[in-house]
């Protein structure tokens, strides 16, 4: 029997398992990078163990120090979470030859299936040769042989593109997994994403817990998921149950994991088998209440599962949020979360609280909200609202994706495909925010305070205040009188630090205000308060180039130098953030007059990398 267990990763999932452990009665270990020594995680754990000498990108790939942490701790078994080593069969073996339980599947069934290449022969199927693709096999996916959440992946179009691609999906898949292997499939445009979730014990039992359409993804990362998969015909969902069966056994299996496929013009494609956890597993949970956690755990105490399996009810819908700027080209932010919290009726997984500060070091991911309801309308509704009131003060988020992307008619009517973001992210993340949260936000700063130390007698100019709100810049006025404050346009019925209500068009308003040095949220609009007159010290030369995140330099174009003739959308510069490569690209034709990056650099957000001026 378990007694107690040290969780092999960080952040969310760590905070999952741990919640778990509790309601089991297990007692708990963390680990941590020096980045991650204040962590959520670190602190509802029961005990935390840093791991030294590792750069903090690269702590949580230590398989030697997470063993002997573990044992330092005296725990008896070791979860990996998902990521970083949970699909790595010599960590698995690692584990057990230090007498430790190791909670997932055996280190042959994790090697049959950790690779996509060797789980694409293991069913019969075979990816192509990156040398041997032709402009007929277009378009094709590169992909990381190891790992997943959309990291080492790239689509090509063009076959001049390829070996681009493939050094770029070999760098990032290297960075992120510790192995650069890809290989090449085909890509299918408008398929569906959709995953069978599998739980085995020791015993020979396997369940199958329903399907989950994870096609909502951008740049292969997934968004929003939601079990059971919608509008499946029964014949494709048994298709797809005896598939995930079949895989399921080929590798003696044990523990719970997720088998994946492309579902086009009827038929099922086969993806690959994640031998872990997956980020979605909330959803079955939700359906057919069910902690697989707690299933993983006994079935790896040798516990049996029963022979019928659950019956799944209802829908469940989960929606993951990121610290991502869609303004600067969707780029991860950093910063301090200063307050999060979601209404009740909704299920948060996360690993942050309020006054964490968000990393450069790691995934973007804030956290998962997750709906559950007797119907797929409520729970895609409760969900969209739930995000709607969530308060999230702090960087910026795709929060507004999120809940648009809910409420857009191909997803609410389940016609939704992988390609669903190719035809409506403009659409999605077109600016529309609140148009009076600046008068708002200049209210409730103005509030208690006086022109002149109080109403005078004769009439004066408006006060203005400047915010900038979606990357533009507002202003907004106002005007103290003897009844308070007013504004043109509205009439203002209440003002304080954190509360405004207006009557617009005779219908009354809320602002809820929050402010945290320069940054103002009002409801879920966040602005910046712009001073009075600009600094021109701040001011770029025109055709600067700033690193969009903190991050650190690793590539520089081949050759380039100051004087060189460069392209509009040419590649010049690589910057890893977060575990990913983001490319630094040429804004228009025209000549490279300074290059202060270098390769090893570390820059903060804003740093000037290159100045291109134009011909």
């Amino acid at each position: 029997m378990i007694s107690t267990l040290l969780v092999a990763n960080r952040g969310e999932i760590a905070c999952r398992i741990f919640r778990t452990c509790a309601d089991l009665g297990i007692r708990t270990v963390a680990i941590h990078s020096d980045a991650d020594e204040g962590a959520l995680h670190t602190r509802v754990a029961d005990t935390a163990v840093r791991l030294p000498g590792a750069a903090p990108a690269e702590t949580y790939l230590r398989g030697d120090l997470i063993v002997k942490a573990a044992l330092a701790a005296g725990a008896d078994a070791v979860h990996p979470g998902y990521g970083f080593l949970s699909e790595n069969a010599d960590f698995a073996r690692a584990v057990r030859d230090a007498g430790l339980i190791w909670i997932g599947p055996p280190p042959e069934a994790i090697e049959a299936m950790a690779s996509k290449t060797r789980a694409k022969e293991l069913m019969g199927l075979a990816p192509l040769d990156a040398q041997d693709v032709t402009p007929a096999d277009l378009p094709v996916l590169v992909k990381a042989a190891a790992g997943g959440g959309g990291r080492g992946m790239r689509v090509v179009r063009d076959l001049a593109a390829l070996p681009a691609a493939l050094e770029e999906a070999r760098a990032e898949a290297a960075s992120a997994f510790g192995d650069g292997e890809v290989f090449v499939e085909p890509y299918l445009e408008n398929g569906r994403h959709v995953e069978v979730q599998v739980l085995a014990d020791t015993h020979g039992t396997v369940w199958t817990l329903g399907t989950r359409d994870c096609s909502l993804q951008r740049r292969h990362q997934k968004v929003i998921e939601e079990a059971p998969a919608p509008g499946l015909p029964p014949a494709l969902t048994e298709q797809l149950y005896a598939l995930a069966e079949r895989a399921t056994r080929a590798v003696s299996y044990e523990g719970a994991g997720t088998v994946e496929f492309l579902v086009a013009d009827g038929r099922a494609h086969f993806l690959e088998m994640n031998t872990r956890l997956q980020v979605e597993h909330p959803v079955t949970e939700a359906v057919f209440g069910v902690d697989l956690v707690a299933e993983q755990i006994r079935v790896a105490e040798g516990h049996a599962l029963t022979a019928e399996q659950p019956a799944g009810r209802g829908h469940a819908v989960e929606a993951r949020l990121y610290a991502e700027d869609p303004a600067r080209g969707w780029a991860p932010q950093t910063g301090t979360l200063h307050r999060f919290t979601v209404p009740d009726g909704v299920r948060l997984d996360t690993g942050c609280a309020d006054g964490d500060t968000i990393g450069v070091h790691y995934d973007p991911m804030l956290a998962k909200v997750i709906a559950y309801a007797p119907t797929r309308t409520e729970a895609v509704r409760r969900l969209a609202s739930a995000l709607e009131r969530t308060a999230l003060h702090g960087p910026v988020t795709n929060r507004d994706l999120l809940i648009r992307s809910l409420r857009h008619p191909e997803f609410t009517e389940a016609r939704m495909d992988t390609g669903f973001y190719d035809r409506h992210l403009a659409a999605l993340t077109d600016p529309a925010p609140d148009p009076y949260a600046p008068l708002a936000a200049a209210l409730a700063d103005a509030h208690g305070r006086s022109r002149f130390g109080g109403w005078r007698n004769l009439p004066s100019g408006p006060q203005v205040k400047r915010y900038e709100m979606a990357g533009e810049e507002h202003e907004a006025a106002y005007r103290h009188t003897r009844t308070g404050l007013a504004a043109d346009g509205v009439r203002v019925v209440h003002t304080g630090p954190h509360l405004v209500v207006l009557e617009v068009d005779g219908v009354r308003r809320k602002f809820e205000i929050a402010r945290y040095g320069d940054r103002v949220h009002v409801n879920a609009t966040a602005l910046t308060a712009l001073p009075r007159f600009p600094d021109p010290s701040a001011e770029h030369a025109p055709g600067s180039l700033l690193a969009p995140m903190p991050g650190t330099v690793v590539r520089v174009a081949e050759g380039l130098a100051e004087g060189a003739e460069v392209k509009a959308g040419q590649p010049l510069i690589w910057l890893e953030a977060m575990k990913m490569e983001h490319r630094i690209t040429a804004p228009a034709d025209g000549t490279l007059t300074a290059l202060p990056a270098a390769v090893g650099r570390q820059v903060e957000m804003g740093t000037l990398l290159a100045v291109v001026e134009t011909d």
